[in-house]
């Protein structure tokens, strides 16, 4: 369900505008209208969004360091001040980090240059050009070497590795060298000096990355106190740029949305503030209303879902509350595997009662995993499937009651998909009717009832022949009936023509989306059938590949159950998800006439 809203216009004088704007966060109920010019231009504000960015990064960069174990961490409230003192230490040890690991790749690429040359000092090198000679340093293929080198050049052979020459010469300064090959640069150390500065540059690394654990082990509550007061300022920042100026600059006007649940609260500080206000109705039609979504606490649960769509419409319907049921049925179907529901169940509830610190993501999506394992569950039982076995081999007496009462087959399991497809379609349908008639007024849902009921005299005829003939009489009446308000009335108020016209061009839509409308559900009994008999399958390479070996057989069978039900489960969970939202968002949306496009209500606060 949406949340009823007002709408808000105030006026304030420019020197008091300041002090009402504090009292309005405090009041923490008001959606302020943002404009977003402005924004860009503004130096300040572009300057506080980058060091928020810094923090954003300083924080996860703190929150991915690994800790000993037994290190505890601090949940103390942190200070905001010194939360930008650890980000200015944060930089300087990443900077730090970028140049250690530059200088260590460059240690490491000289002494792999000069490791084929032995531990030889430069600067005996130097001593020997002084002394009147000179070291050259050459490499080649074995084939292009000259023995004639060694005598007229005093070449020295140092290495041979895979075909190629290392080698050096000697000769006395001013003497021309003609030898074709290539002469490498030598690095201005030894290789045990090298060594040494490689070790030294491992050390001051793992001392920063030392320094980085210390700081996540006491600051995250800093930078977290910091970045909270930086949004702060932020937001009010962006609340100042959104004001318009009149009179002169002396007048400040704002607009803004608040549930009408806290109306009286809002007038209740506006008239005791120096400040004009209006409270009106928004319109639909002409008003960006924001959205807050109110839903029991069950259908609450599904509204993370819808939110990966989009929000609705201000004066739209909630479909939430409409396609949570669906939803957790079809979850179930894909899944196909009690034992699969019941360990989702089970994870999810261990994780809600001993989690110490439970993040807000997590608190609104556990309940609903506990919701869909327990669909899985029950769902399960269609089949007989848990964690690849088939339950019903099992010899006991209810078992086999249980059997025979809701046990399906795969043709079953075939037309149950289909029947919850053409049972969800026209459930959408007539929330379509709904909509339409919420929004437009009833002569605009006319050719949709028409629709619906000539679909389901359609079906029910099918169903039941002997209460209603397909073609009978009393069908062809209601065939008639539907006709005329498909085809008269699928657009009020235009030209007959134009409306016959339409409601041809609506037929055909209709004949043809239907039809891949309700084969999409299919999808319900083609991935609980593969994942059951993957899972099965895992079941026998367990059993099958397991040595005859007392104990390396169980240790066999038990890595590779848990190996290949891990993955299945990963795989069918990810697909469980996927294809019902897909169903949701495509089949179910569409013939509910779902628009969306709403923004979500978020009230100026501290």
């Amino acid at each position: 369900m949406i949340t009823k809203m007002k709408k808000l216009t105030f006026l304030i004088y420019h020197k008091g505008y300041d002090e009402f704007l504090t009292h309005l966060r405090d009041l923490g109920v008001v959606h302020v209208v943002e404009k977003q010019k402005g924004f860009a231009e503004n130096k300040e504000l572009q300057d506080d969004l980058r060091l928020s960015n810094r923090f954003n990064a300083a924080l996860k960069l703190l929150k991915r360091q690994k800790h000993e174990k037994n290190v505890v961490i601090s949940e103390e409230n942190g200070s905001a001040e010194r939360g930008g003192q650890v980000l200015e230490k944060i930089d300087f040890l990443q900077s730090a980090s970028i140049q250690l690991n530059q200088q260590l790749q460059s240690y490491a690429k000289e002494r792999d240059t000069v490791q084929v040359w032995g531990n030889f000092d430069p600067e005996n090198i130097k001593k020997l050009k002084n002394a009147g000679y000179v070291v050259r340093f050459y490499s080649c293929s074995e084939r292009t070497f000259k023995e004639e080198w060694k005598l007229k050049y005093n070449a020295i052979v140092i290495e041979t590795i895979s075909s190629k020459v290392y080698f050096v010469t000697i000769t006395k300064v001013g003497e021309i060298v003609d030898i074709d090959a290539d002469q490498p640069k030598l690095p201005d150390y030894s290789l045990a000096r090298l060594a040494v500065l490689y070790e030294t540059k491992e050390k001051e690394i793992a001392e920063n990355e030392r320094q980085l654990v210390s700081l996540s082990e006491k600051e995250i509550p800093s930078i977290e106190a910091a970045q909270k007061k930086l949004q702060r300022q932020i937001e009010f920042k962006k609340v100042v740029l959104s004001t318009e100026k009149t009179v002169g600059d002396k007048l400040m006007l704002i607009g803004g949305w608040a549930p009408v649940a806290c109306q009286q609260k809002i007038e209740a500080y506006l008239d005791t503030a120096d400040v004009y206000y209006e409270i009106t109705d928004p319109d639909p039609e002409l008003d960006d209303v924001p959205i807050l979504l109110h839903n029991l606490k069950f259908f609450s649960w599904f509204e993370p879902i819808g939110k990966l769509y989009m929000l609705p419409k201000y004066g739209e319907l909630d479909l939430t509350p409409y396609f949570a049921p669906f939803f957790m049925i079809f979850f179930g179907l894909c899944l196909g595997d009690s034992g699969y529901g019941l360990f989702l169940l089970i994870c999810a509830t261990l994780y809600r009662t001993f989690a110490k610190k439970i993040s807000p993501l997590m608190k609104s999506v556990l309940p609903l995993i506990q919701v869909l394992g327990t669909s899985t569950f029950f769902c399960g039982f269609l089949t007989g499937t848990f964690f690849g076995f088939n339950i019903y081999n099992i010899g006991f007496s209810f078992m086999l009651d249980l059997k025979n009462a809701i046990t399906l087959n795969n043709n079953q399991m075939f037309q149950l998909s289909l029947i919850m497809g053409v049972i969800q379609i026209m459930f959408g349908m007539s929330l379509k009717i709904v909509n339409r008639t919420i929004q437009h007024g009833f002569t605009y849902a006319i050719s949709t009832i028409g629709w619906f009921i000539l679909i389901m005299s359609t079906l029910f005829s099918a169903l039941f022949p002997s209460i209603l003939v397909m073609g009978g009489t009393v069908h062809l009446v209601i065939m008639g009936i539907c006709g005329v308000l498909i085809f008269f009335f699928n657009s009020p108020g235009k030209n007959i023509f134009l409306n016959i016209g339409l409601g041809i061009w609506d037929s055909y839509n209709m004949a043809t989306g239907l039809l891949g409308d309700t084969l999409s559900y299919v999808r319900l009994f083609a991935l609980g059938l593969s994942g059951s008999i993957l899972a099965s399958v895992f079941d026998s390479l367990a059993v099958g590949m397991s040595p005859d070996n007392i104990i390396l057989g169980p240790i066999f069978v038990v890595f590779i159950f848990l190996a290949g039900h891990s993955i299945n489960m990963f795989m069918n969970i990810l697909g469980a998800v996927v294809h019902p939202m897909r169903l949701t968002f495509v089949e179910f949306f569409k013939n509910s006439e779902f628009q969306g496009g709403g923004k979500e209500y978020k009230p100026f606060k501290n």
